[in-house]
């Protein structure tokens, strides 16, 4: 049974299940979704709870009388989210960052960060836009290269990252910015492999762990990326504009992107001399984004993140693991190219179609009430802790009558 916090209370509990290793039965009932909708596409944007919902809703109205807000509102709720966020990836919370989205992450790096002349920047292909923009505008007056690892034949990027990381008479790497689970394709990347590797080359490391927080093992203490970013809105079961970044304490010294009071020492405008100290706060505070104080979503945030804190990562994954794996079986002879399980992530399945995608397959599929996504070329299927087998069967049974797979 599931006990919602309340609207007002920082610390209460969201849950009571403890997964430990077991996995977590379906979590359906903690959501808004009928059962007639067969939703698995929570890597585009995952339903709120309806927990999330009510607090959002008692968070407007607290908004539309702000007088009654507690002097010490608001910093609780931004101490509450940066402490479930750092516990997902069992950061220390003083080294994490309250921040709009990973685009925002990634530009705060980029200015802290210096890439010299002559080396390289490494991306995966087709990674998503965040990780790699960045870096492509800057090259030209920084004077670096972005090195775009191929999308791989067989799907490891794993090996394929280790392989652009010690490719011979290539330029010194100076940072690789990649995602640990690709978002097209769902192919993982097994950073406790790479990280070492860009280590033993003196080279830094930006993690997008945007489909892997909260699912994936993402542990910062043992990896020690140099940034590790991640919103809220997919796999944490949060809002849109909330999301986190965690900043190594060899980079806590740098400028942050925005200038903010909160950012020093002492800027307050209730004391009679405003800049007392403009001297940066230590930490990765510092680098809070200007307006954190997001009286509606910010509490949602944390809800979701508490949520997948008690249910236990390992429980979530197992569950996840059995669903894609299920699909995986299902449709492994149908004549669809399913990833080998050794090198996708535990919680996305992405297909190819050997003629490609039919035309307005996944509109067809929508208008039966069942929701996935077209990526670069792939259906990409993401379920989530609110799905069931009963789903998995119902989305396959759909996706062979309309796509005229299995035929045969």
């Amino acid at each position: 049974m599931v006990t919602a916090a309340s609207g007002n209370a920082p610390g209460a509990a969201v849950h009571a299940w403890k997964g430990f290793n077991r996995m977590l039965p379906s979590q359906r009932a903690l959501f808004d979704i009928p059962r007639e909708v067969c939703f698995l596409n929570a890597a585009s944007w995952s339903p709120l709870p309806i927990a999330s919902q009510e607090a959002g809703r008692a968070a407007v109205a607290r908004k539309g009388q702000p007088w009654k807000l507690d002097a010490g509102f608001a910093a609780g709720q931004h101490e509450r989210a940066r402490r479930a966020a750092a516990r997902l990836i069992n950061a220390d919370p003083d080294d994490v960052a309250l921040i709009s989205s990973v685009s925002y992450g990634v530009a705060t790096a980029a200015k802290v960060l210096t890439v010299p002349a002559g080396t390289r920047v490494l991306v995966l292909a087709n990674d998503h836009s965040s990780a790699v923009l960045e870096w492509m505008i800057r090259a030209p007056a920084q004077g670096f290269t972005v090195d775009v690892v191929p999308q791989p034949d067989d799907g490891d990027w794993t090996a394929a990252v280790l392989d652009a990381i010690e490719r011979p008479g290539a330029p010194h790497i100076a940072l690789a910015s990649i995602s640990s689970i690709h978002w097209s394709d769902g192919g993982a990347v097994d950073m406790a492999r790479v990280a070492p590797a860009l280590r033993r080359h003196g080279a830094a490391l930006l993690v997008d762990a945007t489909h892997a927080v909260g699912v994936v093992e993402h542990d910062v203490r043992s990896l020690d990326p140099d940034y590790l970013v991640f919103p809220t809105y997919k796999w944490l079961l949060g809002p849109y504009g909330r999301a986190f970044l965690y900043i190594a304490k060899r980079h806590q010294n740098g400028v942050p992107l925005e200038q903010t009071s909160y950012g020093r020492r002492a800027i307050a405008s209730e004391r009679p001399i405003y800049f007392n100290d403009i001297d940066f706060v230590s930490g990765g505070r510092r680098f809070d984004m200007g307006e954190r104080d997001h009286f509606i979503s910010l509490e949602m945030a944390s809800i979701g993140m508490e949520m997948l804190a008690q249910w236990g990562r390992a429980a979530v994954e197992a569950r996840l693991r059995m669903l894609t794996g299920r699909l995986a079986d299902a449709l492994r002879d149908c004549g669809v190219t399913v990833p080998d399980a050794a090198t996708r992530a535990p919680h996305i399945l992405s297909l190819r179609l050997p003629r490609g995608m039919p035309e307005r397959l996944i509109e067809r599929l929508a208008a039966k009430n069942v929701h996935v996504a077209p990526r670069v070329g792939r259906m990409r299927i993401s379920p989530h802790v609110y799905n069931d087998e009963e789903d998995v069967d119902r989305f396959v049974a759909t996706f062979i009558r309309l796509a005229g797979a299995c035929a045969g």
